[in-house]
């Protein structure tokens, strides 16, 4: 029963990574139905000029606040830059664009900090059966969904960016700045990347620490429903319990393979996902 327990605990604090990259992909989804496949190149060079914060500064918690930051700069330069000039043409372009700025970006961490693992700490102590460093992702998630949520729902520029992402013509003839409203969903969402890429680094960084993370998130974010911010979120942490039980019981090495079976048996049944409802599409 306890190795139950652990299992139970770890797969929590896994799935609310998870949950927070499946979370910024679904924001992006929703606004430009574009799955960014940039979203780890992003993260991690966020994670990175966190990591040379805290090495010049002795401290995490700045290296913290300027990995959030750089998130907001990146996602919000990566829309306005990249995103928009080939908006509006094949649905084929912004995902090619998204592919070639992951791989620009990993090459340049490499380039700048090497592709040598660097240590980089935990938050708080990571010891123990759930450790306050997992008691931080899961507060931490689960503060920016409800944040999120907040935005969303209570504020008018939460008002203005669903307006704009789910009848743009609509809500330019009301006076919303659509592209403005886009670029700041961007932004959000690389925030929350960013976030995700700091619980997943530890212990080390290197150019390619959160590909295995953003596979998980992928099928957190399919398995929710890309179409669902709430799906995302429960979606990473059904994952993140269920891999964790196949790593404990049957083997890390069957983890991935299991993570595929998931998503193949939830598409089977729902293809929408387990939290979207099914809606027909003009074309």
């Amino acid at each position: 029963m306890d190795h139950f327990i652990d299992l139970t605990l770890s797969g929590l604090s896994a799935g609310a990574v998870y949950a927070a990259l499946a979370l910024s992909l679904v924001i992006i989804y929703q606004a430009t139905r574009v799955v960014n496949f940039a979203q780890p190149a992003l993260a991690l060079i966020s994670v990175y000029i966190a990591y040379t914060v805290s090495q010049a500064t002795g401290s995490y918690w700045l290296g913290f606040g300027a990995a959030l930051a750089t998130g907001l700069v990146l996602g919000a330069a990566t829309e306005r830059l990249l995103i928009r000039p080939v908006h509006g043409r094949s649905p084929l372009s912004a995902i090619i664009v998204t592919l070639g700025l992951l791989l620009v970006l990993q090459g340049l961490a490499g380039m700048i900090w090497s592709n040598e693992p660097h240590s980089f700490s935990y938050p708080l102590g990571f010891r123990g059966r759930f450790s306050p460093s997992d008691w931080f992702a899961l507060a931490s998630v689960g503060g920016a969904a409800l944040l999120l949520f907040g935005l969303y729902r209570f504020t008018p520029l939460g008002l203005r960016m669903r307006a704009a992402a789910f009848r743009p013509e609509a809500a330019r003839l009301s006076g919303v700045r659509v592209g403005l409203m886009l670029t700041t969903g961007w932004a959000i969402a690389s925030v929350i990347g960013a976030l995700a890429g700091m619980l997943a680094a530890p212990p080390f960084i290197f150019p390619n620490v959160l590909d295995t993370v953003f596979i998980y998130a992928i099928a957190a974010a399919v398995v929710g429903g890309l179409e669902n911010p709430f799906g995302a979120l429960v979606g990473g942490v059904l994952l993140g319990v269920c891999l964790s039980y196949v790593s404990g019981y049957a083997g890390p090495e069957l983890t991935t393979l299991a993570a595929l079976a998931i998503l193949v048996l939830v598409l089977s049944i729902r293809p929408d996902g387990l939290f979207s409802r099914p809606t027909a599409r003009k074309v």
